[in-house]
């Protein structure tokens, strides 16, 4: 009985391989979109960023070896997909002047509250932890980027007001 339950576990396995998700990477596909074309970006935090951002909040994933095993693939496939929606850098540029903000101010505030990156990115991919040294970093460069887009632009096209 045991065997057979083995069988058919690995018969489904097997089989779900068939179901692979499309790899979403449009790399190139960017243009002038891309935050280091509206957002003053010092090298050293353009480097922070691709190295612990890019892979879920940009167009160029670098996918896993374990992204070809489902159901594996399907759930990374599912987490990129959510975390471009909620931020892509490389289409940064498209967004409209108060997402743009809120963006950086999100950036901010999930970064220093140890929320990004996320710690099941972490476990597996150690040189994206942040270092507190770090995590002040990007939040000194978002304060400042802010700054600058309330220096060029009137602040109610950069904040709802409060109702």
């Amino acid at each position: 009985m045991f065997k057979k339950f083995l069988l058919l576990l690995l018969v489904v396995f097997v089989v779900l391989q068939l179901f692979r998700p499309r790899l979403d990477n449009t790399a190139g596909a960017t243009g002038t979109a891309g935050i280091n074309n509206h957002v003053s970006v010092p090298q050293h935090v353009d480097q922070l960023l691709k190295t612990s951002c890019y892979d879920c909040h940009s167009n160029t994933t670098t996918y896993p070896w374990y992204a070809s095993l489902q159901p594996v693939g399907w759930w990374l496939d599912d987490h990129i997909s959510e975390g471009k929606k909620e931020l892509n850098f490389d289409e940064y540029g498209n967004y409209n002047l108060r997402r743009k903000y809120h963006k950086l101010e999100e950036i901010a505030e999930l970064v220093e509250e140890n929320e990004m990156p996320l710690s099941s990115y972490t476990l597996v991919h150690n040189d994206a932890k942040l270092t507190g040294d770090q995590k002040k970093l990007l939040v000194d460069w978002t304060s400042k980027a802010m700054n600058d887009m309330k220096a060029k632009y009137p602040i109610d096209s950069l904040i709802r007001k409060k109702q």
